[in-house]
């Protein structure tokens, strides 16, 4: 499994922070949006690796062992580039121990040993908005967050949203941005607000 070649995707989302009694939006005005699917409930647990001094993280990237969901397995996220960030995956392994494959993906970045970072639980519930011929425009994630610096042992716990295009999304930069100015309006809405922090790895190491 570990020599299986790697899978790569660019994920383009927005995230925000909600309170623990906020209500679901209405995606009915989502440009594109015809139907929204039952929400599927996702057990994630995430465990980031980095080097002593963080040479991962002060390039950009993050690299993660995951497992639950459809994409469980090894993940390095790169850069963000405009509201995307390109990621790579391989197959999951019995254990942490990065496989050669993996190591030799950041080797550029870093040759030294990793050790735990952080530990990410997400109780993810996750809904399918969905076009008028049942493609993928996006898909909406709702996220209760349990998470442990491996290296302070600090836990923090928050909810928050995200919402990820899919196949069927626009492609050109004015349709995402016609469309992501839609989601948050459909957030404010209900009394979200943009997320705070970059992403769940930032928050859980108090950024």
């Amino acid at each position: 499994m570990t020599g299986a070649e790697p899978s790569r995707s660019v994920e383009v989302e927005l995230k925000f922070d909600v309170d623990e009694i906020t209500a679901l939006p209405d995606w009915s005005a989502l440009p594109g949006v015809v139907s929204v699917g039952v929400g599927e409930v996702r057990e994630l647990d995430a465990l980031y690796l980095d080097t002593d001094d963080h040479a991962l993280a002060r390039a950009g990237y993050a690299l993660r062992r995951r497992t639950g969901g459809p994409d469980a397995g090894w993940h390095i996220k790169g850069p963000r580039d405009g509201h995307g960030r390109a990621e790579t995956q391989w197959p999951l392994t019995g254990d942490d121990t990065v496989p050669d494959a993996v190591r030799a993906a950041y080797a550029g970045v870093t040759e030294a040993d990793v050790s735990p970072l952080a530990r990410i639980r997400n109780t993810r519930v996750a809904y399918a908005l969905r076009d008028a011929d049942g493609g993928l425009v996006a898909e909406f994630a709702d996220d209760r967050v349990q998470t442990r610096d491996e290296r302070s042992g600090v836990e923090r716990s928050w909810r928050e949203w995200e919402v990820e295009l899919g196949p069927a999304g626009p492609h050109d930069d004015a349709g995402r941005e016609t469309f992501f100015r839609a989601v948050a309006a459909a957030v404010s809405a209900v009394g979200g607000r943009p997320a705070a922090s970059a992403s769940k790895l930032a928050r859980a190491l108090g950024f």
